[in-house]
């Protein structure tokens, strides 16, 4: 019987911190937004405060509520010059405070937590597959979301999720890239995210079959 229900993915953004009292990666989420995943993707966005104890909260709500395929994160990073996948986040070195002049008192994100958790997407190849898309935005990867909210809201939704999660850097707002471009480069990204995880779940449905 064919499977009607449509599938759910999470986009979320960062809202304003220090010197980016403009957020690119929350603009690009709206961008994006507006281009969507087509009919058959339901899409959910959220604006996360760069706040340690507010994703602790916000990033298992939205899990529990929407129970997605999967969830992307978007953060900026002022050395990115490109659009940035992440491969893995990471669980200690927490001593940056955020906008409550707070940090965890362990400096970890999930106490006694692997080091580092991997996503299950395969960041190498969808990197290589919107390069070769004549996309117009450079993309690269990257093993370091490094140590602040983007590698904590990383940390969180992999350790949630079993690595069911991505994190993207982008720069910001026209360092080199407009808001459409990095709207364009998301849509971009996270079809090829679908792409690769519907293939990779029919090999597995294929396996157990035979």
């Amino acid at each position: 019987m064919e499977n009607n229900k449509k599938t759910t993915v999470v986009v979320t953004g960062f809202g304003p911190f220090g010197e980016h009292t403009v957020n690119a990666s929350w603009v690009a989420v709206q961008e994006f937004e507006k281009l969507g995943l087509g009919d058959d993707i339901e899409l959910r966005t959220k604006q996360v405060p760069v706040e340690y104890q507010q994703v602790q909260k916000i990033v298992p709500a939205l899990w529990k509520q929407h129970n997605p395929q999967f969830m992307i994160h978007v953060g900026v990073s002022g050395m990115a010059q490109t659009v940035t996948l992440e491969k893995c986040g990471h669980n200690k070195g927490y001593s940056g405070l955020d906008n409550c002049s707070f940090c965890p008192g362990t400096h970890c994100c999930v106490d006694g937590g692997p080091e580092c958790i991997d996503s299950v997407i395969d960041m190498d190849a969808v990197c290589k597959r919107v390069r070769a898309s004549g996309l117009g935005v450079d993309v690269s990867v990257s093993k370091d979301a490094g140590r602040y909210l983007c590698d904590f809201i990383y940390y969180t939704s992999l350790y949630l999720s079993h690595g069911r999660s991505a994190f993207i850097h982008v720069p910001p707002l026209g360092e080199p890239y407009t808001a459409a471009e990095l709207g364009r480069a998301l849509q971009a990204i996270i079809r090829e995210i679908i792409d690769l995880l519907e293939h990779s779940e029919e090999k597995i449905t294929c396996q157990h079959q035979h």
